[in-house]
């Protein structure tokens, strides 16, 4: 259909609720959002009262799911995760790459830019690119392969960004680490996202670092140096400056439910983005996986290296707003807030995605009163519905 109408739920507008609202979707875009109105000879989605009408989610760092991964570099693997998504209610998402050789990682932004060609309607929608690496700390190196961290490189940057066709939108990298302050400032100088992540770097380091531009923080509290009454690292920073804005896991494995709600109750609905750095086995339950070069196995809702350290992580975005409202005590409003608003306007495409909103696409999430995804669109088109196949 390219021309419909979703009608009788509550609609969560930029706004605010409407109640009993409804929403009607022309082509790809959100034609007009209100109170229950009648349109003659518009096919109607009838939802049922409890039912919530929200944007659809941004996921800014997600590196695999079903099992696909960016970094298997191929057409395939990214539509087997495109497509499988929206059952999260993920309507657009960064790649995101792992830390491993130049030319691994050369040929999986190619691939994504390649993709991006032909992001079609129904499907989660390839926003860009998330670089995580290889301009990491050694010391926090996390899941990251030791092997293949290299300091922070400005010529090399600009070639794979070159061969992203300028689609890399976001960089995790350690600023403290030799040239990283120079990154940061090229980033800034070419509208590229300058992340944190990953990073040994003391409190007055990363004071540095945003003053030259840093404006993200990867997964905060995790592959950092941390809240320390001697030696305060970056997630004292991240929690203390406003300028940047936190990617938060809210898994409850790698950060605990009360340290999301410490998160919550310092920077706010403003200041953090639900993300779920999910890996290929997301979905796929328990077993034996691979991530950036090494055997990860995941038992228990966790995914590890066989030495024990957390290797990204099986969540879906879904279960990530559920886990938010209930950690931090906050509103679904808020949890919205974070999974939807911040990431669009972090990547700065507010002029089409992140809210309800006349003439922005129609990327829609239908809710029930558990906050489980009954239907997802994407840009104007039926991707998911509850009475097909589920990921719980």
């Amino acid at each position: 259909m390219n021309r419909f109408l979703l009608k009788n739920a509550a609609v969560y507008a930029e706004e605010g609720w409407i109640e009993n609202g409804c929403v009607l979707v022309e082509e790809e875009k959100i034609a007009y959002v209100g109170s229950n109105t009648f349109f003659p000879d518009v096919p109607t989605i009838e939802l049922a009262p409890r039912d919530s009408l929200v944007p659809g989610f941004i996921d800014l760092h997600i590196h695999g799911a079903f099992g696909a991964d960016v970094m298997d570099a191929s057409m395939e693997a990214l539509q087997t995760i495109v497509s499988r998504l929206p059952e999260e209610g993920t309507t657009s998402f960064l790649a995101t790459t792992m830390t491993a050789p130049a030319e691994q990682i050369e040929q999986a932004v190619e691939n994504v830019a390649r993709y991006m060609r032909y992001n079609v309607p129904g499907q989660s929608e390839v926003l860009g690119i998330h670089l995580e690496g290889p301009f990491l700390s050694p010391k926090r190196a996390g899941a990251q392969h030791p092997r293949d961290i290299i300091e922070p490189n400005v010529a090399l940057f600009q070639h794979w960004q070159q061969k992203a066709n300028g689609n890399i939108r976001l960089v995790t990298l350690a600023p403290e680490e030799n040239n990283g302050i120079a990154l940061v400032s090229y980033l800034k100088e070419n509208g590229v996202i300058a992340s944190i992540g990953h990073s040994d770097a003391g409190y007055e380091q990363v004071k540095k670092a945003i003053q030259a531009g840093v404006t993200h923080v990867t997964h905060l509290f995790n592959g950092m140096s941390g809240i320390h009454h001697r030696t305060p690292g970056v997630a004292l920073a991240a929690l203390m400056h406003e300028e940047v804005m936190c990617e938060l896991i809210a898994d409850g494995i790698h950060v605990a439910p009360e340290m999301v709600w410490f998160a919550y109750k310092n920077k706010g609905k403003e200041g953090l983005v639900i993300i779920t750095d999910s890996m290929r086995a997301k979905c796929l339950g328990e077993g034996e996986y691979e991530l950036g070069g090494q055997r990860v196995v995941v038992r228990n809702g966790k995914a590890m290296l066989v030495d024990g350290t957390l290797a990204g992580s099986v969540l879906t975005l879904k279960q990530a707003v559920q886990n938010v409202i209930a950690f931090a005590k906050c509103s679904l409003e808020d949890a919205i807030h974070m999974a939807s608003w911040n990431p669009a306007k972090q990547l700065g495409v507010l002029d089409r995605k992140g809210s309800i909103r006349t003439g922005k696409d129609a990327d829609l999430v239908v809710l029930n009163e558990t906050y489980e995804v009954v239907m997802t669109f994407c840009r104007g088109k039926l991707a998911y519905d509850r009475r097909g196949n589920r990921c719980e």
